[in-house]
């Protein structure tokens, strides 16, 4: 065997043995299983192993972090288990078997929503700054507002109303596109027949309601009438024409001749689909949608309200960790859709994510010595107060889980709060402490007082339960949580790694030396905090600290004088590069880019060669990575657990590749 032999056995046995194993393959960082019973995972003791810098699980994968020389444990792993390894692709679909047909359901809405999520956030601001500006009056004793004073923010008022119109009246448009992109269709046809929906010929959908239905204009074909109205807003409706034209496109893709298909198969989906939309599913799914919106709303605004809201506020963090909060998004954009236009149910959304942030934020102080600790807890915190909670939850609270009962806790009595005083909100998107931009002006004060119940009680709570809990165990959280791999250790224990010989892979383990003072550029870009990351693994640092790049350019380059120590030759997507000190790097462009199988990627370099700053390393194709789904988003980590002193990453800026430093020394 190899170096890995006693890990790679135990990892067998702790996975459920060879009979447990559907399938296996790796990435750069992980190894990717998808297990016939996930239940028969000894996460606890596989995490203890050596080798393992931390577990999770998603879309039905089993992944084990192993970190740069995980294609080495990999083939170890194979040979001794007996068990060929398979693509990248025959996992994801062997995983898919995994799921039931609620997860799968969930698995798909969340697919679709969470392109459209950024557009979201964006219009929710922009509403919430209308609001500021032409909704609070705060002039002429109470009577007159910014707008109506200044013809500049009247004007700025009437102008943000583009954005907000866009993203929340022309949303069928992302809906049905995020639809034909998921599925693999042509995605321009999917624009049109948004825009279908909300064309101008058509009734506004927003003002249905108020329209007499003698006054709804009509599409005239002698035999029969067709009403003329528009879908704005609408999400059922919306993702029920997509569905439909996606299957008549690939129908026909399946039946016509390749030498006519150009022609014929867009106009047999498109036009069909437009029937369809306008006279069958896009009156089905407004009913549907009608009826949903206001079965949620007479839920929020009945004599049971409390017992609805209470459920949901303690509920809804559990919900974001198996992904069936993506279901909320839909709810939203419906309530939103139909009179009073408004939603009960964001808010409490909003005060979920703060009540888990003050979790974390009690974790935080109470493990303020614990500086390992600190560097999941901070930006923890920060992301959960301004609406992202999985790295709240995944690094900190689910890992102690005191901390997430005692936000739920708090979540709950925040919501019962909010919902009993009719806190409503104009639009979806900003979550945390922003999310009250989106609240109805004159709920403010109220939502203000549940905001401070989603403070006070989460951080009062988990630090009374801390200060029980993290006693009994060193105060420095030996527990490791399923998505965080970074072990707490005492101070005297962290005292010894700092002064052991370095090994060449953990930071903590010794400070830089030699000649390389710093790391400059591999992309010309923007480069930002590794915590914005939207993957778990480097956002919470678990592979290192380090930063990431929005790239403008397409050619990755060498940082630094290094050589080249692991690559991925058959996905071409990342390498490691080790420094003539030993410290060793990871660059990784894009997020879940394996799944690419190295379509859109060219490698310059094999393991093994020394390569000069600026080198040449691997190239991408953006358009190839967006369009199958990832963010370009490149991390540049200095690998190993924890950082190094006097360690500094640079973000926040513009870099130029070779020329700006971003990573130094002293």
């Amino acid at each position: 065997m190899g170096k890995y032999e006693n890990d790679v056995k135990r990892l067998l046995d702790l996975v459920g043995g060879k009979g447990n194993i559907q399938a296996v393959s790796h990435c750069m960082t992980r190894m990717r299983f998808v297990l016939v019973d996930p239940k028969k995972a000894n996460e606890k003791e596989i995490e203890d192993l050596p080798s393992v810098k931390g577990t999770f699980t998603q879309a039905g994968q089993y992944q084990v972090i192993i970190g740069n020389d995980v294609a080495n444990f990999y083939n170890e792993f194979t040979a001794y288990a007996g068990i060929e390894g398979v693509s990248k692709d025959a996992v994801k679909a062997a995983a898919k078997t995994n799921q039931n047909p609620a997860q799968k359901i969930v698995g798909t809405l969340g697919e679709i929503f969470a392109p459209l999520i950024p557009a979201l956030i964006c219009g929710g601001l922009v509403l919430g700054f209308r609001n500021v500006i032409g909704e609070i009056n705060f002039f002429a004793n109470g009577t007159q507002s910014l707008a109506d004073v200044s013809q500049f923010w009247a004007g700025m008022y009437n102008f943000l109303w583009l954005i907000g119109e866009a993203v929340f009246h022309l949303l069928p448009v992302g809906i049905v596109w995020s639809i034909t992109k998921k599925m693999g269709t042509t995605q321009i046809l999917g624009i049109v027949l948004g825009l279908t929906l909300v064309s101008s010929q058509l009734l506004n959908g927003f003002s249905v309601s108020s329209t007499a239905a003698e006054d709804i204009p009509v599409w005239d074909f002698g035999f029969a009438k067709v009403q003329m109205i528009g879908y704005q807003g609408q999400v059922i409706a919306a993702m029920m024409a997509g569905f439909v034209l996606v299957y008549l496109e690939k129908f026909f893709k399946k039946i016509c001749p390749e030498v006519v298909s150009m022609i014929v198969v867009p106009f047999c989906s498109l036009l069909p689909a437009v029937i369809i939309a306008h006279t069958i599913v896009g009156p089905i799914g407004w009913k549907i949608g009608d009826a949903i919106g206001t079965a949620v709303y007479s839920g929020l605004t009945s004599d049971f309200r409390f017992v609805f809201a209470a459920i949901f506020g303690l509920l809804y963090a559990p919900l974001v960790m198996t992904g069936l909060h993506h279901m909320t998004n839909a709810v939203d954009s419906q309530l939103l859709a139909i009179p009073p236009k408004t939603t009960i149910l964001w808010p409490m959304i909003a005060l979920s994510n703060i009540a888990q942030g003050s979790s974390v934020l009690a974790m935080s102080v109470l493990q303020k010595k614990n500086e390992r600790a600190q560097q999941v807890n901070v930006p923890a915190c920060i992301s959960c107060y301004l609406g992202v909670t999985e790295p709240a939850l995944f690094g900190v609270n689910l890992k102690y889980v005191f901390p997430l009962v005692c936000g739920m806790v708090g979540s709950c009595i925040a919501a019962m709060i909010s919902v009993g005083s009719g806190v409503q909100a104009l639009s979806i998107g900003v979550g945390g402490l922003p999310g009250i931009l989106s609240i109805v002006p004159q709920y403010y004060l109220t939502f203000l007082l549940a905001m401070a119940v989603a403070i006070v009680v989460p951080f009062v709570l988990t630090f009374i339960v801390g200060r029980i809990k993290l006693s009994a165990e060193g105060r420095f959280g030996k527990n490791r949580g399923n998505a965080e791999a970074v072990s707490a250790v005492s101070e005297a224990e962290a005292a010894s790694a700092a002064e052991a010989p370095a090994a060449g892979t953990g930071m903590a383990e010794a400070a830089p030396a030699g000649d390389v003072k710093e790391l400059k550029s591999i992309l010309d870009g923007k480069v930002i905090p590794i915590t914005e990351v939207e993957d778990e693994v480097f956002s919470q640092k678990v592979m290192g600290d380090g930063v990431a790049i929005e790239p403008t350019n397409t050619v990755v380059t060498a940082p630094a004088d290094c050589d080249v120590c692991v690559v991925m030759a058959d996905t071409c997507h990342a390498c490691g590069l080790a420094l003539p000190n030993g410290l060793e790097l990871l660059i990784h462009v894009g997020v879940d880019t394996v799944d690419m199988g190295g379509d859109g990627f060219k490698l310059f370099v094999n393991e093994g060669d020394h390569v000069k700053a600026g080198q040449p390393l691997i190239e991408f194709d953006p358009e190839k990575i967006r369009a199958a789904g990832h963010p370009c988003t490149t991390m540049f980590i200095v690998t190993g657990e924890g950082s190094a002193a006097g360690v500094t990453m640079h973000t926040g800026m513009d870099a130029k590749a070779g020329e700006t430093t971003v990573i130094s020394w002293d």
